[in-house]
């Protein structure tokens, strides 16, 4: 059985699975940290991994399962605190990593339904063809293509409602 090269794994695919969790989790350093445990998990369960080619996949879907669990707990914690934020607010850092245009985008993009917009993240973001997709999520090539065409559909309404 082929080893992980886990430092290599690491330096080429860490950063793009942090912008990739950024776009899901609306914070860099909660996606900093969903990422750190994804690749914490991948290496508690390298013995469970058959193929070491894999191990790029199972970091995707387990990044993306983790920002699911942030959301849920994020969802809870304000239901239960009934905490008052503005759902639409930008992080204080936004300003930073996009360019104004990026913004108006961006902001359509958050409109989305959550697996609308895990697919286009994925699709668009991260460059995933429809199979790796259906992997990462779980889901079905056709859930991939219908959830794409939805989601871009709307994020069209959305940006020419906006101009």
């Amino acid at each position: 059985m082929t080893e992980i090269d886990f430092t290599g794994l690491y330096s080429a695919h860490r950063l793009p699975l942090v912008r990739l969790v950024v776009l899901l989790v609306d914070d860099i350093g909660t996606a900093e940290d969903v990422v750190q445990e994804a690749f914490t998990a991948l290496h508690q369960n390298r013995h469970r991994l058959r193929d070491p080619d894999a191990a790029l996949a199972y970091l995707r879907a387990t990044a993306v399962n983790n920002a699911r669990s942030v959301l849920r707990k994020r969802q809870t914690a304000r239901r239960h605190l009934r905490l008052a934020r503005v759902e639409n607010a930008a992080p204080a850092d936004s300003e930073l990593l996009l360019a104004a245009a990026h913004q108006q985008v961006l902001a359509a993009v958050r409109q989305l339904p959550p697996r609308q917009r895990e697919v286009l993240a994925l699709r668009y973001w991260a460059n995933l063809s429809e199979a790796e997709i259906a992997q990462a999520l779980s889901i079905s090539r056709g859930a991939v293509k219908s959830n794409a065409s939805r989601g871009m559909d709307k994020l069209e309404t959305i940006l020419g409602d906006a101009r």
